[in-house]
């Protein structure tokens, strides 16, 4: 048998770190949306006890490294699965970019295995089993719009975004989020973003003001290590977006518009200044 999932990235529109935890993690207050933009995982039955990882990427290992192969091995492991699988990612999302793309894979894996092995798992279980991979693998086993807190794993649903279109461009470096979230300090953080007022716009269906309130207070840390990313956030708001911000922590950059014609105008013009351009529409 063989069975398919989708792997779709996120966007942060808001992006707040309250404290420090004793666990060492901060934590966060974030709203997240999913945008289309995504992998695709392939998974089948083989007679082999073992997991075969291929893709279609030459940077992202095909190992225990690999975040998928880590869904599949806790999922065997705590379910005593004794079959093997041969799971082929093909990779659509740009690696370290602050748009999820590692941990929408493995919650992609959690959801496809859960199927292919019949182990009938809800989706707070699958959640639970992510919260072991990574902070982001919870929202992305629910998917859509969600505020985010704890150090990410707790998940309250929101209605989904107002539709329009997200312009993101990847300048070719990677950005570290433990360097970033290491660097941050947090009587530094000049203004936080205003989290109620993003649920509010979004549950009125408010592209405007949502645009209006986007925050990531890892901005100014990824800005100081990364200038580069700063010129292209500015490079982004010259296009007269309604709404531009970094995703994540970096480096990633994202301009928000609700009409066709500036999407095409942002994405031509940003074409000339950054050789990774995507244009896509924000999931419904």
């Amino acid at each position: 048998m063989k069975l398919w999932e989708k792997a779709p990235a996120k966007i942060n529109l808001t992006l707040d770190v309250i404290g420090k935890r004793d666990d060492g993690y901060h934590e966060v207050e974030m709203i997240m949306t999913m945008i289309d933009l995504a992998d695709r995982l392939s998974f089948e039955d083989i007679d082999e006890n073992r997991i075969i990882l291929e893709s279609n990427s030459g940077i992202v290992p095909n190992d225990e490294r690999n975040l998928i192969y880590k869904a599949a091995q806790i999922l065997k492991t705590k379910y005593q699965i004794e079959r093997g699988v041969h799971i082929v990612l093909e990779k659509n999302i740009p690696v370290a970019a602050g748009l999820a793309g590692g941990s929408s894979d493995a919650a992609a894996a959690l959801r496809g295995l859960n199927r292919l092995w019949n182990l009938n798992l809800t989706e707070v279980e699958l959640m639970k089993a992510g919260e072991e991979i990574g902070s982001d693998v919870p929202f992305c086993i629910v998917r859509g719009t969600a505020l985010a807190t704890g150090r990410g794993e707790k998940i309250k649903k929101l209605p989904p975004a107002p539709p329009g279109w997200a312009i993101l461009a990847k300048l070719p470096i990677g950005v570290s989020t433990a360097d970033v979230y290491g660097a941050l300090k947090l009587e530094e953080i000049k203004e936080h973003p205003k989290t109620n007022q993003m649920i509010q716009a979004i549950e009125q269906q408010d592209f405007l003001q949502m645009s209006g309130l986007l925050a990531n207070v890892l901005e100014e840390v990824t800005f100081r290590l990364y200038p580069e990313v700063k010129q292209l956030k500015e490079q982004l708001q010259q296009f007269g977006a309604d709404g531009v911000l970094m995703s994540g922590s970096g480096p990633t950059v994202f301009a928000l518009t609700n009409k066709e014609s500036k999407m095409k105008r942002i994405y031509n013009g940003l074409r000339g200044f950054c050789k990774e351009v995507y244009a896509v529409r924000l999931l419904r």
